[in-house]
């Protein structure tokens, strides 16, 4: 049965055995099951599991949820993917510098096309209307709103201001 250790600094390790977890060292944690991660997880801070979370390749980062039994259940089914390598090799790890990188990566990825164009209109000191943005792209306003969410607020990190002047809908970002 495959067994996982956890380190303080949020590092899963899958081994072949709880025997092989055990020789490890000091300072981890090892659980065999949900269950005992669930344990584990019961002393930990909602943060901690948010920091796992990001630190798993391949999975999506989220910036809270919805409760620790949640995050146990995400957390565990992603670590499954991950198989013990030989003794040769090492074992696998899930470390949480890939976390990092995502982030680093993300704030460093500068705008093209599109997304330069209307941060470009969004930029104007009096900002862009939905009406102007609209036709300067060509695009529906479910789309502007759609892209001004997911694009630039949520992939690039900008702040994206939204209010009415004259009855019309502004968008504006500083910087």
């Amino acid at each position: 049965m495959q067994a996982f250790t956890i380190d303080e600094d949020n590092n899963i390790t899958v081994f072949a055995s709880s025997k092989e977890a055990a020789n490890g060292g000091g300072g981890i944690e090892i659980f065999t099951s949900d269950e005992e991660l669930a344990r584990l997880a019961s002393n930990w801070p909602g943060t901690r599991l948010i920091e796992i979370w990001n630190s798993l390749p391949g999975v999506e980062p989220v910036r809270r949820f919805t409760s620790k039994p949640v995050a146990v259940t995400r957390i565990w089914k992603a670590i499954q993917h991950l198989k013990p390598a030989s003794s040769a090799n090492g074992p696998r790890v899930a470390s949480n510098k890939s976390g990092a990188k995502k982030k680093a990566n993300r704030a460093a990825a500068q705008p093209n096309g599109k997304a330069a164009q209307l941060i470009a209109l969004l930029r104007e000191p009096q900002g862009a209307t939905l009406k102007s943005i609209m036709r300067a792209m060509g695009w529906q306003a479910h789309s502007v709103r759609g892209f001004i969410s997911r694009q630039l607020g949520k992939k690039m990190g900008l702040r994206v201001r939204s209010f009415k002047r004259d009855g019309e809908r502004v968008y504006s970002v500083k910087g």
